[in-house]
């Protein structure tokens, strides 16, 4: 069997590894076999960030390219096919009908998301039951998302005015930069509320922050408003919605990571 080729057990769990010397970086050649070692290496810390929440991927099969040539990239959110039988499944009700996605919840998952070149992984403010159903979501996010312009201090500043907020109403919000360009501001729920909720008290709150300073948050998505100022997406409290798992990389020409 070729070195780059080779079955290895993962906690209990075979898995086939293949192509680990394909460069999925080509600015810092990073192989996939760097980005299994990754994922199985930080496990212990992502894991408790998506156990049970369906995972979206991107996918990125033959690398990343270049920022002249970029790699082919897509989202897969159903499961699909030639997956391991010991991936944990879950069933997600969209309006076109149900879809079947992995739940990542242990090391050897992480492993096989490597394997298939899923870099980025994306999963919602709430976590699927023991019965199978969704439950209320147990996180609040606001994604801070620089215009042009406008920076990392910018967003740090918003983080710090939002988590003021955020504490005044009981809640302990920690930062995770996005491995993109902004910060991204969590905070515990204890399930109380619906997505629904959530996601219009998300909404007040960046609206207040856009009243309170006018020169430095918008709360409205269109570009044409966002030029020097710093987006506080709420969007992503939506039920439908999911935003990078803490920990997960990104798609990027640099192998960056979305860093409590």
């Amino acid at each position: 069997m070729p070195a780059a080729q080779q079955t290895v057990s993962v906690d209990g769990h075979r898995l086939r590894l293949s192509n680990l010397d394909k460069v999925l970086y080509p600015a810092t050649g990073t192989t996939k076999a760097d980005v299994i070692a990754y994922y199985t290496e930080i496990a212990p810390v992502m894991l408790p960030h998506t156990t049970g929440r369906p995972a979206t991927r991107k996918r990125w099969p033959n690398g990343v390219g270049t920022g002249a040539e970029p790699g082919e990239m897509f989202f897969q959110k159903d499961i699909g096919q030639g997956v391991p039988a010991w991936v944990t499944r879950g069933e997600v009700r969209h309006s076109e009908g149900p879809k079947t996605y992995p739940l990542v919840n242990d090391r050897a998952t992480l492993a096989w998301l490597a394997q298939v070149a899923a870099l980025e992984i994306h999963v919602p403010q709430w976590r699927l039951g023991s019965d199978g159903e969704r439950r209320n979501p147990d996180r609040l996010v606001l994604d801070l998302d620089p215009g042009e312009g406008a920076g990392l201090p910018e967003c740090v500043e918003v983080a710090r005015l939002a988590r003021a907020i955020l504490q005044g109403m009981g809640m302990d919000p920690v930062p995770v930069t996005s491995g993109s360009k902004g910060i991204h501001l969590y905070s515990d729920l204890d399930g109380s509320y619906t997505s629904d909720q959530i996601s219009d008290l998300a909404h007040e709150l960046a609206r207040a922050l856009e009243a309170d300073h006018k020169d430095l948050v918008v709360s409205d998505m269109k570009k044409t408003l966002r030029r020097g100022k710093v987006l506080v997406d709420w969007s992503q409290n939506n039920a439908n919605k999911t935003t990078i798992a803490p920990y997960s990389l990104r798609g990027r020409s640099h192998p960056t990571v979305a860093a409590p």
